[in-house]
């Protein structure tokens, strides 16, 4: 049996393990206001607040651990495995929180579920390379990436829908066998990679790894499967900073919306849970469309006849300039129609950006360093997500968070800087260059 476009068909199962991981991760954010309420009824909106703030810090650095590990498990094991061993765990430590009582309860299955939802990340930029050739790899990326945010479309009103007719801790369960099943398709589809796959055709074959080809832009020669470098020397290349830097710097920008739109919402403009879940979904659509516009504008151009280079820089400069008026805008924003209009033209921007900033790993390196500095750069940007989670609740005290967004506006600076500073030219690195 053969299966034309068979990497357009992987890379929609790893869109759509995208989709149900954001639903996961925001399932808690959510149902968060309830479920605070349940557990801590004495306690002040700011005291819960700060409850939250701190599963989520232990979220993002198991999230950031689970990164770096991951990097290398998919590497080892293969993005096949890899991807089974990531959303097996995550999605019965989903189920797992229908158990949590207490901080310390929903803390350890919070980090259960960082570690392992991490994978999903490094694994789709394994994939992303091994898969689909250079040309091709940022509108892959767009695709993946559009996954998050349609998850986050559906997962804010379907779980504002569930809470009418289950339990938070029977929707935690529900959201969990979702995961599950998704691993019979993924396993039934995907058994190997396009070289060996046996339903693979042979003009897609040719054409994939043809396609995946480096090439040393003095000499002409193939540089692909020849410069693999050790973790060390990897981290001697300036470039491999831009790369960490430049996702360290931008991935925060997201977490700021996908851990605090609700509560945002919430404390903002005193909404329930059902009012959270009318408003809520809006500014993931504007995410949505700006992975898809990123994605295809670098496609266009680079069929174009634009260097990688020039494709790269370009489409993240104008996603960082999107970002930064938005982030600015938010600091009086008026009714909540026209707030979350405006994080829809934030995440735009951020979408259009970072799924460029993704595929720089592919760009510089080849074979194993892929995933490994994938894995690096995913840690650094949890590791700053931390940070500014950590300092969310004193920023926003009294429901003014003004100064999380400006903060949000340099560190898009910061991002933009590092990819055509220490990035210099983005092409194939070799041991001499």
């Amino acid at each position: 049996m053969k299966v034309k476009g068979l990497r357009w068909w992987v890379i929609g199962l790893i869109a759509l393990a995208t989709v149900i991981n954001y639903i996961d991760r925001q399932s808690l954010n959510v149902l968060w206001p309830e479920i605070s309420e349940e557990l801590y009824p004495d306690k002040s909106n700011d005291e819960r607040k700060e409850i939250y703030s701190w599963i989520s810090i232990i979220f993002v650095f198991s999230y950031a651990f689970g990164q770096a590990i991951f990097g290398k498990i998919f590497d080892w094991v293969g993005t096949r495995l890899g991807f089974v061993l990531s959303i097996g765990v995550w999605s019965i430590s989903t189920a797992l929180h229908a158990l949590a009582t207490s901080f310390g309860s929903f803390a350890f299955f919070r980090s259960i579920l960082g570690i392992s939802e991490a994978g999903n990340w490094p694994g789709a930029a394994k994939g992303n390379a091994e898969w689909f050739p250079t040309k091709e790899r940022a509108f892959a990326q767009g695709l993946f990436n559009s996954g998050a945010a349609i998850g986050g479309i559906i997962s804010i009103p379907l779980i504002a829908f569930l809470t009418v007719y289950y339990s938070w801790q029977a929707i935690f369960i529900l959201i969990g066998i979702v995961g599950l099943l998704w691993l019979i398709p993924w396993l039934f589809l995907v058994k190997s990679p396009p070289k060996k796959h046996p339903w693979i055709t042979k003009e897609e074959r040719e054409y994939i790894l043809t396609g995946q080809k480096n090439q040393n832009p003095n000499t002409g020669d193939d540089t692909n499967e020849v410069y693999e470098p050790n973790t060390q020397e990897l981290l001697s290349h300036k470039q491999s900073w831009g790369v960490i830097i430049s996702s360290a710097a931008i991935d925060p920008i997201w977490w700021l919306f996908v851990f605090w739109i609700p509560i945002y919402l919430s404390e903002v403009y005193n909404m329930d849970v059902k009012g959270i879940g009318i408003y809520g979904w809006v500014p993931y659509v504007g995410a949505m469309l700006g992975a898809w516009f990123g994605g295809l504008l670098a496609q266009n151009r680079l069929k174009a006849g634009w260097s990688v280079n020039k494709t790269r820089k370009m489409v993240i400069t104008i996603g960082c300039l999107i970002m930064l008026p938005s982030l600015l805008a938010m600091a009086n924003p008026g009714a909540p129609v026209t707030a979350v209009l405006i994080m829809a033209v934030i995440l735009f921007g951020f979408q259009t950006a970072i799924g460029n900033v993704q595929t720089l790993p592919s760009d510089f390196f080849s074979g194993k360093t892929v995933g490994t500095l994938a894995g690096f750069s995913g840690m650094a940007a949890k590791l700053t997500a931390a940070g500014l989670t950590y300092l969310v609740p004193w920023l926003t005290m009294g429901g003014n968070y003004t100064p999380a967004f400006i903060i949000g506006a340099a560190l898009a600076l910061i991002a933009l800087a590092s990819v055509w500073v220490l990035c210099s030219k983005i092409e194939p690195l070799t041991s001499k260059n």
